[in-house]
């Protein structure tokens, strides 16, 4: 395995759902240190690092709260390392951010710190590796830009290109990129792949990488993501398939081996898959989330920050799309809520703070539960307050405060920000692991 400076995630395209008769977009992305979605009529929103404008928002400021980036019409997102890609409802494709290695396609080696149109029209499907884009046409085409020293354009060579190029003609339906090589479907259901082996990511039983499109499976793929070196790809009986590098268990199946082959992880029910930079997500049938792999920043969102190598269930029901980033995870729910966990170094889980989340957080829209009465009793692990929010609400934090929250000022003048509102968040000090924090909000009774 090569050391990785940074790495992006891009996802397959994400349709919308219908929703007690509401349309709720559900097409979200998370890259390297950002994140990005849509909400109901295609505006695009986004948080996190912005070092090279791909946020796309007209500086080079970083933000950890959700910030429109486009009104109207967008209807597909993804992110790379440092860049992201946009397509609206006409077909038309836009790019912002780092473009070092011209993975922004428009001729030029320039950073875009705004959307930047590349192609008019007839783009259906978006993709981002590291420092390369992917993208489908109305024809089936398939094209590609930016760099290319591991052969994930699929050309045939290893030379970078700042333009779009046409790798295949026709017959592609979907694809994926990830690191340092890139994945796409056909529409007879077979899985190709090209770029970077050395883990076996291409699960094309050697450890070679290749410059061309090889078949990897014949038929049945439905869905496939890609990690910075593993894969995992959905056939359409619902079985969830891995290969690739599996150091922190990200394949999923008991070991920390490698695999150059595909291993079936799940037998069925398994709708909708994502790959973060070294952890794995998926999606039941059932709407429950599932994560397995890295999880030293809380990106598996089990409460925890320890690793494992077998699926294990993060919320039980409701989620319908699921993203992972380098070190953090999205997911939206039924209702339309984006949810997230993981590394919030930049803000990239957009919920107002600068650290990482080990337990899953509604991230859009913000918020707002609200004291029914004081605080109770408390041990020296944990307090609790009671709280209205969205059916159950749980403050916990490692502390001996006991006080009633008419005596709170004292706290608040130490610890506490105001954000107004009557909006108000802490980080308290474990009293028994001094290095440990817990973040929370605490509302002032309504």
């Amino acid at each position: 395995m090569r050391f990785m400076f940074k790495a992006g995630l891009v996802l397959l395209l994400l349709q919308a759902a219908v929703i007690q008769g509401a349309t709720i977009v559900t097409n979200l992305a998370a890259g390297y240190e950002n994140s990005l979605f849509l909400k109901p009529g295609g505006s695009l929103w986004g948080m996190g690092y912005n070092g090279y404008g791909q946020l796309g928002v007209g500086t080079l400021n970083s933000t950890n709260r959700p910030e429109q980036i486009l009104a109207t019409n967008v209807f597909a997102v993804a992110c790379g390392d440092q860049h992201s890609l946009l397509l609206k409802t006409n077909g038309s494709l836009w790019v912002m951010g780092y473009n070092g290695d011209g993975e922004l396609g428009d001729g030029t080696f320039n950073t875009a710190v705004r959307p930047k149109q590349i192609l008019a029209s007839n783009v259906t499907a978006i993709a981002c590796g590291v420092f390369h884009s992917l993208l489908i046409k109305t024809n089936g085409s398939l094209w590609a830009m930016g760099y290319n020293g591991d052969g994930e354009l699929g050309d045939g060579t290893f030379n970078t290109t700042n333009k779009p190029e046409q790798i295949v003609s026709s017959g592609v339906v979907a694809i994926a990129s990830r690191g340092f090589h890139s994945l796409f479907l056909k529409s007879d259901g077979s899985l190709w792949g090209m770029g970077y082996n050395g883990d076996g990511e291409l699960g094309d039983g050697t450890f070679n990488t290749t410059n061309r499109p090889e078949q990897i499976v014949p038929g049945n793929v439905v869905a496939m993501a890609g990690g910075n070196y593993h894969s995992l790809f959905l056939k359409s009986d619902g079985s969830l398939w891995a290969m690739g590098y599996n150091y922190f268990g990200e394949l999923g199946d008991g070991t920390f081996n490698s695999a150059n082959q595909p291993e079936q992880i799940v037998s069925s029910n398994v709708v909708a898959i994502a790959c973060g930079g070294y952890h794995s997500l998926f999606v039941k049938s059932d709407g429950s989330l599932w994560a397995m792999g890295y999880n030293g920043d809380g990106e598996l969102g089990d409460g925890t920050f320890s690793n494992t190598n077998r699926p294990e269930q993060i919320v039980s029901s409701g989620v319908i799309a699921v993203v992972a980033g380098e070190r953090h995870s999205l997911f939206v729910k039924s209702d339309g809520c984006v949810w997230g966990m993981g590394a919030d170094d930049y803000g990239e889980l957009g919920d107002g703070f600068n650290s990482s989340a080990a337990l899953v957080e509604q991230i859009s829209p913000l918020p707002r539960p609200f004291l029914t009465s004081g605080l109770s009793s408390a041990t020296d692990l944990q307090f609790a307050a009671t709280c209205q929010f969205a059916g159950t609400f749980y403050l916990l934090t490692s502390t001996n405060i006991t006080q009633p929250l008419s005596q709170w000022s004292p706290v608040w003048t130490n610890s506490v920000t105001d954000r107004g509102a009557n909006n108000f968040n802490a980080t308290l000090l474990n009293s028994v692991s001094p290095n440990v924090r817990q973040r929370f909000y605490i509302l002032q009774s309504k």
